[in-house]
């Protein structure tokens, strides 16, 4: 073999060698780069959005819906013991009207209804810490649970109004000075009376719920109960209740359901459902059912 065939094979080789040499030194940045590419989040399956920046997260849609879809349920945080909204009836079984809603805006998504007992007073930061989706119960809407909550647009009227029993010398607003007023404890009737006028002068009772408050007023442990004029009238109208609503009110009110501050989509979605079934009749058809006519105020 003559020495200009051998220089010309290892020059060859050694081309060969340089080639491999640079592509294993290649920028290890734009590997990861592209690694990170391919593994970044999937979008949406389930959930479909005009594609706008999200206001909480900063990204077009939030994980809230995804996540009742996954989970296959919803679970609804509720003070068990408020009627006609949500309560638990002689068979152990919680029902109202709450319930009722909710339950066929889980139908129409596909996921189970979840019912979940909450202390009233620790509500918010029940949902926060998630042990539950939603509160869906009846809840005023009053500037704190704004701040603290992501909430619905409201769906029912209600008064906060006295309530004494139909034997009382109580005939009048003006006749609760120096009385004692029963109350639920957490609850934005409870703000209300502490921040009227009316405070000064009476004995505020606090306690756990409004059944148990309109208990003790039949006991003759208080004088009075300051409410909701939704869950008087269904008691009194329901249970033969001997009890005389005091004409009047100190506040109108609506209701509304909080979910999470970031929960936007799933707080959307129910919206919409909410919106669909009073365009087909469906929840005037469950106002009915408890109220005798459609009270609700879905757009």
């Amino acid at each position: 073999m003559n020495k200009k065939f051998l220089r010309s094979i290892l020059a060859g080789l050694t081309a060969v060698a340089m080639t491999s040499a640079m592509a294993g030194c290649s920028d290890p940045n734009k590997e990861a780069d592209k690694t990170s590419a391919e593994t970044t989040t999937q979008p949406y399956t389930k959930y479909s959005a005009e594609e706008e920046e999200h206001p909480f997260t900063g990204s077009n849609l939030d994980p809230s819906l995804q996540n009742v879809y996954d989970n296959k349920k919803l679970v609804l945080g509720l003070d068990a013991s408020f009627p006609p909204m949500g309560f638990t009836d002689e068979n152990n079984e919680i029902i109202g009207f709450d319930i009722d809603v909710a339950q066929e805006v889980c139908d129409r998504m596909g996921v189970e209804l979840v019912k979940q007992p909450i202390n009233w007073d620790t509500k918010e930061e029940d949902l926060n810490v998630g042990k539950i989706d939603c509160i869906w119960n009846g809840m005023s809407i009053n500037p704190a649970r704004a701040e603290a909550m992501n909430l619905s647009e409201p769906y029912m009227k209600n008064e906060m109004i006295f309530v004494v029993p139909a034997d009382s010398d109580i005939k009048s607003m003006d006749d609760l000075s120096g009385k004692t007023i029963g109350v639920q404890t957490g609850s934005s009737a409870q703000d209300i009376l502490e921040e009227s006028d009316l405070f000064a002068d009476i004995t505020e009772s606090p306690l756990e719920d409004n059944v148990t408050a309109l208990n003790q007023m039949e006991l003759g442990f208080s004088d009075a109960v300051f409410l909701d004029s939704v869950v008087a009238n269904y008691l009194i109208t329901s249970h033969n209740k001997d009890y005389v609503i005091l004409e009047g009110n100190l506040e109108a009110e609506e209701y509304a359901i909080g979910f999470r501050k970031e929960d936007q989509t799933l707080r959307d979605e129910v919206q919409n459902q909410l919106s669909a079934m009073k365009a087909d009749g469906k929840l005037a058809e469950i106002s009915e059912k408890w109220f005798g006519s459609d009270i609700t105020t879905v757009k």
